[in-house]
């Protein structure tokens, strides 16, 4: 009997498992990319053969079972993180790689959880195992192997040449060839194999991102009587930057500020000025968690002071992804976490360093380790020099071993007194953790408020109600530290800001939809939330214009009426007049006028919203550019360059 050609083993097995990740992934099996990733398939499964045929049979062998092992073993890896932690592995976040590292006991949970999915992934290898005496595994002499190579480069330029169908439209496989750097878009779009292949070619040679430079001119009022308000810029001299440096990329970023107008100050312009801040990270806070009977204090802090209808929480590589976005306004992609990470760059406008230039004393803190992900290094790079962790100081104060998640209750009560009765102005930023995964009634937060949620019946499922358990602990932190401010006497004078850093990703859609009060979808909806800004003493304040983690520190620094450069923090003043977006992680974005899903290429305008005929492409292009200025902010540590040429 005639034994079965490696080549086709190859070949059925990679194009089974592309399909099949996408049966376990997503919604669309089918698209018109799939003609680039069977195209590519081809061409690695050439490859994968010539490799495979090149000694004996013995080591031909060895290396047939290794290349499959691994290659199946790199779509489970894929499946297991995108389902635990929202975001795909590449080899340009290995550096941050911890984030799943950090709690490889639930990692192996999840990997149970998805056993099924994993099985499969893995049959290409296991029947090959079953059927090995029936497969072909003889060398390939000189001539048949450089012929095999000439049919490779052949089938590669085929390959190639295709990306030229659809290449105008938006996020084609050109496109995300030639212009765009997003594994989260190129796997839904082209594949695992090519995302991994092109991946390690940009890790090796770089890639810098399209820029498209438009002027975007926020127009001051005209009508008569009205406020002429400023701009909330600063006198940066661009045009000798741009003639004192001969690096390209800068020079094309300096343009592309320069063409920004900025926004407009506005009537919350200084609302604040001079009052006492406390900010917060909270850990996977969403608005599910937002309720009366289990969340009194939440409940009542979102719908007074700021109440804010359109915002989102985008969920970019887990919390060190939420955190920099909310503490730096950019966009949060792999590359600047790792630098992110570094503290290496420049931050005249960071968070600790704005309020310490305006008189304040600065605290920050987190009730878990203080080095994870070098929270410790970048919290300095900001400004802040007296960051508390479990193990730096916090260990003294709270219970940070044996416990997990630790108590935010137990947080607040043990540093509200280092700043609450200051003789100074205070800048606070807490980094929380009792909501943390996984929602089970393992999870220590969730044990403690077991007895109080099961006692209203709520009906949902043990996860969704874990969660929503997690979740009155931080909220109890919150009473108590309101009720302290108000002992001492500060809390007319100190405004609250609390955000997320993602929606509880270990929650599946399906449960997300449990506890909402509308459908969420898996995209944009997951990620749909709440910013709080409060203070006692304002009126509640109605804002739908839509919002995300990036608008938080320009929006702060607005109501605080302290000096920045809106032209160089990516986000925007919420308050300001300038289109609200959110941006998410697969470049999908949404604004007041309606949503766009990057991946099926499709726009929904809301109901009674007309565009014109070019929105979409328009800000397609600003959403891209949004984003590759983020990364090269930090790649270029560009601020440190812009302050050089700051005219006081």
């Amino acid at each position: 009997m005639k034994k079965i050609s490696i080549f086709l083993i190859y070949l059925i097995s990679f194009i089974y498992l592309e399909f099949l990740f996408r049966v376990l992934l997503y919604d669309n099996v089918f698209r018109f990319s799939n003609i680039n990733m069977i195209l590519f398939v081809m061409f690695f499964t050439f490859c994968a053969f010539i490799i495979t045929k090149l000694f004996k049979e013995k080591g031909n062998r060895v290396i047939f079972y290794l290349l499959l092992f691994l290659v199946c073993l790199w779509f489970s890896a894929q499946y297991v993180v995108k389902g635990f932690c929202d975001f795909y592995i590449s080899f340009s976040i290995l550096q941050i790689a911890d984030q799943v590292g950090s709690f490889l006991g639930k990692a192996i949970i999840e990997v149970l959880k998805r056993i099924f999915g994993i099985a499969l992934i893995f049959m290409p290898l296991i029947l090959s195992i079953v059927f090995r005496k029936k497969i072909n595994f003889k060398h390939n002499p000189g001539k048949k192997t450089t012929l095999l190579l000439v049919i490779a480069l052949i089938s590669f330029g085929i390959y190639y040449v295709s990306l030229n169908f659809k290449k105008d439209e938006e996020y084609s496989a050109y496109m995300l060839y030639h212009e765009v750097n997003n594994p989260s878009l190129n796997i839904e779009k082209v594949g695992v194999l090519n995302t991994f292949c092109v991946d390690i070619y940009r890790v090796i040679f770089g890639f810098d991102e399209k820029i498209v430079i438009t002027k975007r001119n926020t127009p001051k009022p005209s009508t008569p009587g009205e406020i002429e308000y400023g701009y909330n810029n600063l006198n940066i001299d661009f045009a000798s930057l741009k003639s004192n440096t001969n690096d390209k990329l800068i020079k094309e970023m300096t343009e592309y500020f320069e063409n920004e107008t900025g926004t407009l100050q506005n009537e919350y312009t200084g609302f604040f000025k001079g009052k006492n801040l406390i900010l917060f990270m909270a850990e996977s806070f969403n608005e599910v968690a937002v309720r009366k009977d289990t969340t009194p204090t939440l409940y009542k802090l979102v719908h007074s002071g700021f109440s804010f209808s359109n915002y989102y929480t985008p969920t970019i590589y887990s919390t060190i992804g939420g955190e920099f976005q909310e503490l730096s306004g950019l966009y949060a992609k792999f590359s600047n976490l790792t630098i992110w990470r570094s503290g290496s760059n420049t931050f005249p406008m960071g968070l600790a360093t704005m309020f310490k230039d305006a008189g304040y004393n600065t605290y920050a803190y987190h009730d878990h380790t203080y080095t994870f992900q070098d929270r410790n290094v970048y919290l300095k790079s900001i400004g802040f020099d007296n960051f508390k962790g479990c193990w730096n100081g916090m260990e003294k104060l709270i219970q940070c071993q044996g416990l997990w998640p630790e108590s935010d209750v137990e947080m607040i009560e043990a540093t509200n007194t280092d700043f609450i009765n200051d003789d100074k102005p205070f800048m606070v930023f807490y980094a929380s953790v009792s909501g943390h995964a996984g929602y089970s009634w393992s999870n220590a937060m969730a044990k403690k408020h077991k007895a109080e949620i099961e006692a209203l019946n709520l009906g949902y499922s043990e996860p969704v109600t874990a969660y929503l358990a997690t979740q009155m602990e931080f909220d109890q932190s919150l009473e108590l530290l309101i009720k302290k401010l108000e002992e001492a006497g500060k809390l007319d004078d100190t405004v609250i800001v609390i955000a997320a850093d993602h929606y509880p990703y270990e929650l599946t859609t399906e449960q997300m939809n449990e506890a909402a009060t509308y459908t969420k979808d898996g995209v944009i909806e997951i990620n749909h939330s709440n910013l709080i800004i409060w203070n006692n003493k304002m009126d509640t304040v109605k804002v739908d214009k839509v919002g995300s983690t990036i608008d938080i520190l320009p929006t702060v620094y607005n109501l605080f009426g302290l000096p920045y450069d809106s032209r160089l923090i990516i986000g925007n003043d919420i308050l300001s007049t300038e289109e609200g977006m959110a941006m998410f992680g697969d470049n999908s974005w949404v604004t007041n006028k309606g949503r766009y899903y990057a991946s099926k290429n499709k726009f929904i305008a809301n109901d009674g919203v007309t565009v014109e005929s070019d929105y979409v492409s328009t800000t397609n292009q600003i959403v891209r550019s949004k984003i590759a200025m983020s990364s090269y902010i930090m790649d270029k540590d560009y601020y440190k360059y812009a302050w050089k040429y700051l005219k006081k």
